[in-house]
C-alpha cells in the first residue's frame, strides 16, 4: 500500500479528511521545484502561499489575501486583444509577463484560460464562438452556443452506455472533427476475430479525423509550453499559482449546459423527472471517478466548480433540493474525503440556497459569490466555509479607484473577522482601469491586516 510522509508515519488511507486537507496545503507551502529569482522572491512566495492556505483552512492569516479577477485583461493591458493572444503565442507570453511585472498580486492566474485558437479551429468546436470564429475580431470574449445536443428521447442511450453515446453521438454534434465517428461501431462490439470491426477505419473521412487529431496533438503543446512558462516565471518572481485540479461541473450542469440545453432540461424536470434523475446519477458517478483520478496528485488542493443552473430564479427551492444539490453534494463529499477543497463559484444569486448548502465540515468547502449578499453569506456560511467574491465587475470596469477601495473596505469589515475570507470579484473582467485593480490590493493591505 502506498505510503506518504504525513509527519506521523501514517499511511494516506489512515488520515482523516481534515488531515489530508492539511497535508495537501502543507505541500503547497513547500515547493521543491521552483528556482526563485532572489531570496526576497522566495520569502514573499511563502508569505503569499501561506496567506491563501490559511484562508482556505479557516484561519486568520497575516492579512486578507486578494485574488485578482484579471481574466483576459493582460492582453488589453499589453496593447493586444483576445483574438491576437489566442492565435499568437508569443504575444500571449509577452502580455502575461508584462502584467506580472506591472501589478502586485497575491496569486497568479496563468493564461490557461485563453483558448488556443488554432486548436479550436482544428477541432471545429461548435459549443463556443470566439473572436474571428463567429464573433467580430474585436470581441472581448467567447460565447456559449445554447443548443439541444442530446435529444429528449436519448436518455436511455446515455444511461445504458455513456462512453459510447459520447463518442458516436454527442462528440460529432459538438466537434466537427468527430463527424466521421458516427460511422464507427461501438468498441464493445469488438470481441474475438476483431478485424471486421476495424473496417470503418479504412474510410477516408475517418482517416482524416485521425490525422486532424494528430495535428491537434502537435499544436496543443506549443500553447501549453507558453502557459507553463508564464506560470513558472510568476512563481520564480514570488507569486504562487494555486495548485488546483482544474475545473469541474455540477452533474445537473453537465446535462443542462452541454447536452440538453437550458430549455430542454427545464422541460425534462416536468416531463420526465425520473429519467433525468437517473441520468444525473450516471453523470455523478462519472464525475466522481474523473475527479478522484486528479486527486491522486497529492499536490492538488482545490477543484473549481462554476455553478450555472442552480441560481435563484433558475429553479424553485424544491427543484434545487431534488435535481441540483444532492448530486453536487455527493461529488463534493467524495473530494473532501480525499482532502480536496471544492471551490464552488455561485454564479448569479444564491440567497435562497445558503441554508441548504450549509452542509459540510469546517474548512472542507470554499464558496465564491457573484451577486449574493456577502453579509448574509458570512452569517450563514462564514464559520465553516471560506468565502470570497462579490466585488462587482461593473464597478471594477467603470468605477473609480476610490469607489473600488471603499467597496472592498466594506466587504473586508463584514467578511474578514475570524478568517476564512478572500477578497475577489464576482467574475473575471476583460477591461478595467489599472488603478481599480491596484485599489483592491491597497484595500487589503490597509484594512485587511489581522492583529
Amino acid at each position: 500500500m502506498e505510503r506518504m510522509d504525513t509527519g506521523k508515519g501514517r499511511e494516506w488511507s489512515e488520515l482523516t479528511p481534515a488531515e489530508k486537507r492539511e497535508r495537501r496545503f502543507e505541500q503547497s507551502l513547500e515547493p521543491s521545484d521552483i528556482s526563485f529569482s532572489s531570496p526576497e522572491a522566495e520569502k514573499v512566495y511563502h508569505a503569499r502561499a501561506k496567506r491563501l492556505a490559511d484562508a482556505y483552512l479557516m484561519r486568520e492569516p497575516d492579512r486578507v489575501p486578494v485574488q485578482m479577477p484579471f481574466g483576459v485583461l493582460p492582453a488589453y493591458w499589453a496593447g493586444a486583444d483576445l483574438k491576437t493572444v489566442m492565435y499568437d503565442y508569443d504575444e500571449l507570453r509577452r502580455a502575461w509577463k508584462e502584467f506580472l511585472r506591472d501589478f502586485e498580486m497575491d496569486t497568479y492566474t496563468s493564461p490557461g484560460a485563453v483558448m488556443p485558437g488554432r486548436v479550436y479551429d482544428l477541432i471545429d468546436y461548435r459549443l463556443y464562438t470566439w473572436p474571428g470564429h463567429g464573433l467580430p475580431d474585436d470581441a472581448g470574449g467567447h460565447q456559449f452556443v445554447e443548443g439541444e445536443y442530446m435529444m429528449a428521447d436519448e436518455y436511455d442511450a446515455l444511461i445504458r452506455n455513456p462512453s459510447d453515446f459520447w463518442m458516436r453521438t454527442y462528440l460529432p454534434r459538438v466537434f466537427g472533427i468527430f463527424e466521421s465517428f458516427r460511422n464507427l461501431q461501438s468498441f464493445t462490439d469488438i470481441i474475438e476475430l476483431p478485424s471486421a470491426y476495424f473496417m470503418p477505419f479504412s474510410r477516408p473521412d475517418v482517416q482524416a479525423t485521425l490525422q486532424a487529431l494528430i495535428d491537434v496533438g502537435r499544436e496543443f503543446p506549443k500553447w501549453m509550453a507558453v502557459v507553463e512558462e508564464c506560470t513558472r516565471e510568476a512563481q520564480e518572481a514570488g507569486v504562487p499559482s494555486p495548485r488546483g485540479g482544474g475545473l469541474a461541473k455540477a452533474p445537473f450542469d453537465t446535462i443542462g449546459d452541454t447536452l440538453r440545453g437550458t430549455k430542454g432540461i427545464i422541460m425534462d424536470m416536468y416531463r420526465q423527472p425520473k429519467k433525468l434523475l437517473e441520468a444525473i446519477d450516471v453523470m455523478t458517478n462519472l464525475t466522481i471517478d474523473s475527479l478522484l483520478a486528479r486527486a491522486k496528485d497529492r499536490r492538488r488542493t482545490t477543484i473549481g466548480f462554476p455553478l450555472h443552473k442552480g441560481a435563484d430564479g433558475h429553479m424553485s427551492a424544491k427543484q434545487f433540493e431534488t435535481f441540483y444539490w444532492p448530486s453536487l453534494r455527493k461529488v463534493c463529499l467524495a473530494l473532501t474525503e480525499e482532502g480536496i477543497v471544492p471551490s464552488l463559484f455561485a454564479e448569479g444569486s444564491y440567497m435562497t440556497r445558503l441554508e441548504t448548502v450549509n452542509d459540510f465540515p469546517r474548512g472542507a468547502v470554499a464558496w465564491r459569490f457573484d451577486q449574493t449578499d456577502m453579509a448574509t453569506a458570512k452569517r450563514i456560511l462564514g464559520d465553516i466555509c471560506c468565502i470570497s467574491g462579490n466585488v462587482p465587475t461593473s464597478l471594477l470596469s467603470t468605477g473609480t479607484a476610490q469607489e473600488v477601495k471603499e467597496y472592498c473596505r466594506r466587504l473586508i469589515e463584514v467578511c474578514a473577522p475570524g478568517g476564512g475570507y478572500i477578497l475577489s470579484a464576482g467574475a473575471s473582467i476583460q477591461k478595467a482601469p489599472p488603478d481599480n485593480l491596484r485599489a483592491m490590493m491597497e484595500a487589503a493591505k490597509e484594512y485587511g491586516v489581522y492583529v
